[in-house]
């Protein structure tokens, strides 16, 4: 889709930039020219079975008190509540993830959005080939997403894939998707940038990729579910071409020298419901 000049989306620089850093605190030097180079890192395992299996637990609660509202949000609309729930801040700001955001975005870490993507068995819902800075009105393009297994997930449940270095080829050509699908963005001859490589995990595991690396994933036709946390960290000098999302925003660690984003403070428990806001959060990613 050809971009506007007047709309300020137009104007977001989403050139990648090379991870410089001389002295990582958990990553290798080999891992970060990793990055660089294919545009992710995995696996990485950061909760123990016990841990895995409480996560899961957590979302079922979630997902329960999300249909309790019987309202017609699905299992897609847990997007952006980190700033209303507890469980989700607590896994934001684990220590363990942090310190390998840490290397790839450096000492002043915002967390600014988060999404579970919970494909029920046979979802005929894909996600469409995108990539994520696309839809977002963040410059420059800096966001690492990180992706928390809560269900193992695998090419038979419909994991996600990934096509190494096209985070390096600017902002990719895309047309509106036509089929049942999460996001409505879908990049256009696909085909041309080379073999997806799937990304397995078991609950518990990360991965960690650029903000313009493409991926997608296909419908989920097996008999089980296929549920992931995605949470999206930034460093604070990141702006928003027109105001918008930065009010949603978790100060992970170190400083916002300029105090151009406005931290929420740790939810007192987990609250669904949905202010005029969050609407327009969710309606627009």
């Amino acid at each position: 889709m050809s971009p506007d000049a007047d709309d300020p989306m137009s104007r977001r620089d989403l050139a990648f930039k090379p991870v410089s850093n001389p002295a990582p605190r958990v990553l290798t030097a080999e891992q970060i020219e990793r990055y660089n180079r294919d545009g992710y890192l995995t696996p990485f395992p950061i909760y123990n079975a016990a841990g895995a299996a409480r996560n899961r637990a957590y979302f079922d609660r979630l997902l329960a008190m999300l249909k309790a509202f019987k309202d017609g949000r699905d299992t897609y609309a847990i997007n952006g509540y980190h700033t209303h729930c507890r469980g989700i801040w607590d896994m934001v700001m684990n220590p363990a993830i942090l310190d390998i955001v840490e290397d790839l975005v450096g000492p002043d870490i915002v967390c600014w959005g988060t999404h579970f993507f919970c494909k029920l068995p046979h979802d005929p819902k894909s996600v469409p080939w995108h990539q994520d800075a696309s839809y977002w009105p963040f410059t420059p393009a800096r966001t690492v997403t990180v992706w928390l297994a809560i269900d193992d997930t695998d090419t038979e449940n419909a994991c996600m894939s990934f096509l190494p270095g096209t985070h390096r080829l600017g902002h990719l050509a895309w047309k509106r998707s036509d089929k049942p699908a999460v996001l409505n963005q879908e990049i256009e001859e696909i085909g041309q940038y080379g073999r997806p490589v799937p990304v397995e995990l078991k609950a518990g595991e990360i991965e960690l990729h650029a903000d313009m690396l493409a991926h997608g994933s296909p419908p989920n036709t097996s008999s089980r579910r296929r549920c992931g946390l995605t949470m999206r960290y930034c460093p604070t000098s990141v702006r928003s071409v027109n105001g918008g999302w930065r009010s949603q925003a978790i100060l992970c660690r170190g400083r916002d020298p300029d105090a151009y984003w406005t931290p929420a403070p740790r939810p007192d428990g987990e609250d669904l419901a949905i202010p005029a806001k969050r609407k327009e959060l969710i309606g627009a990613n």
